[in-house]
């Protein structure tokens, strides 16, 4: 196979120039498009010779992109206006403005590309611009395949959910069984580990307290039965790696990412607690480090301690007794670089020293899982 030559939209810190070297596609990085400046100095620190052009899509014309005669994209858009914790703005969002600015150019393009990988968050879906996405496929007669899927699916213990699009240019065709329907997972042929919903959460909103007076009795740390059960047999899903595999050496230095007292007097019964045995961490997201409630996972570093004796009636004890219970669990974040490791970013990938650590945990809570999207690329290329 010839060199493909890639052209990587919303570029960010690099997550779809990792998968595609992971892929072992021959492909080289054309031009990589993006304005934030944190993200486009991390993504020049690790790809110093990849074209880099820090400006807007809607900046470029027609011309611009011809240029590049480019045979594949690579596109994470602004996944706000589709996130079902914000507003849903959809197309009247101005940060989707530049993908529909793609859409209406793609077709124009004196060389179409023969690829498109395109990922999102889960709620694009259902959006008008994945409408307007799939009548541009169909109007320039790509094959293409829709996906939901998480890296739990590849034996990562990281519940990430998203959506994702294949598409091919004929008179290239997918030698899987393509549907209509949005796939759940990778096809069973392509994957070792098959995706199983019930250890697939959909990285949905906690319980409120009336919900959970619905499902159950409340055990501890505000959580059902129901949903204790389902974290136990996570842990249980002996195809699925263990945290510790991508933990860092504990060192000195940690004391940095220990939970300080006030937010675990505040907000421990609602934090989601893993230890290194565990099979499973919830959505890590760019407010983490910064923000608790539905960020991501914190691992207790103290393993001899029993979480649940330590949450049992504590409700009932002093600020003083609680904080010191809770404080026997060492609760601490993950480090910008296990949240690194869990995400598949090589051990080559490094920040500039001057990155702040709120800084890093924003830009990868902005990306993608290199894994998920390499196995999509090959996928693709097959």
């Amino acid at each position: 196979m010839e060199q493909l030559r890639v052209l990587e939209l919303y570029s960010g810190i690099g997550g779809m120039h990792y998968a595609l070297k992971e892929s072992s596609v021959p492909a080289e990085v054309v031009a990589a498009v993006d304005i934030n400046t944190t993200a486009n100095e991390i993504y020049k620190h690790n790809f110093p010779s990849t074209p880099l052009l820090p400006k807007t899509i809607e900046g470029m014309t027609l011309q611009d992109f011809d240029k590049l005669k480019f045979d594949m994209i690579l596109m994470s858009p602004p996944c706000q206006p589709f996130t079902r914790i914000g507003l849903q703005g959809d197309v009247t969002d101005p940060r989707t403005k530049s993908f529909l600015y793609i859409l209406d150019l793609l077709p124009r393009l004196s060389k179409r590309p023969c690829f498109i990988l395109l990922e999102n968050v889960k709620g694009f879906e259902t959006s008008a611009a994945r409408d307007a996405l799939v009548k541009m496929l169909k109007e320039c007669d790509y094959s293409f395949q829709e996906f939901l899927i998480s890296p739990t699916s590849l034996g990562i213990p990281n519940s990430r959910l998203r959506y994702f699009l294949i598409a091919k240019r004929p008179p290239e065709s997918f030698l899987f069984q393509t549907s209509t329907e949005i796939i759940e997972g990778f096809p069973k042929s392509t994957s070792s580990v098959t995706s199983d919903s019930s250890t697939l959460p959909n990285n949905e909103p906690a319980p409120s307290e009336s919900e959970r007076e619905k499902t159950g009795t409340i055990i501890f740390k505000l959580e059902t039965k129901q949903e204790l059960e389902r974290k136990r047999n996570q842990d249980r899903q002996e195809t699925v790696q263990r945290l510790q595999d991508f933990l860092e050496e504990e060192e000195e230095n940690m004391d940095q990412y220990l939970l300080p007292p006030k937010t675990l007097q505040r907000y421990a019964v609602l934090m989601d607690i893993v230890q290194p045995s565990s099979r499973r961490s919830v959505c890590f997201t760019k407010g983490y480090g910064h923000y608790v409630e539905g960020t991501g996972s914190v691992l207790q570093s103290c393993v001899d301690v029993e979480m649940e004796s330590v949450f049992k009636s504590l409700e009932l004890l002093s600020d003083e007794d609680k904080l010191k219970q809770l404080l026997r669990l060492k609760l601490r974040y993950f480090t910008p670089r296990e949240i690194a490791n869990i995400m598949g970013f090589p051990v080559e990938f490094t920040f500039p020293k001057h990155i702040s650590v709120k800084q890093q945990y924003r830009v990868l809570g902005n990306s993608l899982n290199v894994h998920v999207v390499s196995n999509l690329i090959r996928l693709m290329m097959s």
